[in-house]
């Protein structure tokens, strides 16, 4: 008898109290790979919002307050990997091993949590289906720039039946980019203004993203839903 799969999953600081579907979707899409999620209890920020700060050191205090809430899950072998619902996180937990690598206590052990990090896109399964609609797939930064992964999700939407509309100068910005949207906000709204109307340029019947970030940017001045991609596949 096959051993049921087991894998990390981070809740977030903005992902459970903006969009709490998104991990909830996750957890039943990867259900039907065979693959169980685990929450660490006191598994807090990943550090990014601290970093985007420019509070480095802070940054690097949460990112070893996460290792602590998750080695043991990783040092008993409970866990195949850790399982990344939003790109932005995602992007930096991969980058651990880097970030921590002058501190002698947890550069070990960053190094590890770093290579069995995971996007969401990178574990799923791909699942047939037809007829499910027109979208249009918005790739965050820390998606196609950070973790360097293109094409994944769009291949996986395409399998599930969704028909992708043509989006414009796909690699720039929404303006989101972390505190940018509130530290920079005339020309964070600049960005999102030309994201849009080349993510709506398609006619798509809802918007699809990877990042809370990015979801809560676009959806102040999207004319259609908007989505993380999780969400779309759990429909199936």
């Amino acid at each position: 008898q096959q051993l049921a799969r087991r894998m990390l999953v981070l809740a977030g600081c903005v992902q459970p109290a903006l969009a709490p579907r998104i991990n909830a979707a996750a957890a039943r899409v990867l259900d039907r790979c065979g693959i169980s999620l685990v929450e660490a209890p006191g598994a807090g920020c990943c550090g990014a919002l601290r970093f985007h700060l420019n509070d480095q050191e802070r940054g690097r205090d949460d990112m070893r307050a996460l290792i602590d809430a998750w080695w043991p899950y990783v040092e008993r072998g409970e866990v195949e990997g850790i399982v990344m619902t939003a790109s932005g996180c995602g992007s930096t937990v991969k980058d651990y091993g880097h970030l921590l690598a002058h501190d002698p206590a947890y550069r070990d052990k960053a190094a590890r949590i770093s290579a069995m990090t995971r996007d969401l896109s990178e574990v799923v399964q791909p699942v047939a289906g037809t007829g499910k609609g027109r979208v249009a797939f918005q790739s965050p930064c820390s998606l196609q720039h950070g973790q360097q992964i293109r094409g994944k999700v769009e291949a996986l939407l395409e399998r599930a039946g969704y028909e992708l509309t043509p989006v414009p100068d796909a690699h720039l910005c929404c303006g989101s980019a972390g505190n940018y949207s509130i530290l920079q906000p005339e020309l964070s709204l600049r960005l999102r203004a030309r994201k849009l109307a080349a993510l709506h340029g398609g006619a798509p019947a809802a918007i699809a993203t990877a990042n809370i970030g990015c979801l809560a940017h676009l959806q102040g001045g999207a004319q259609v839903p908007v989505r993380h991609w999780i969400e779309l596949l759990d429909q199936d």
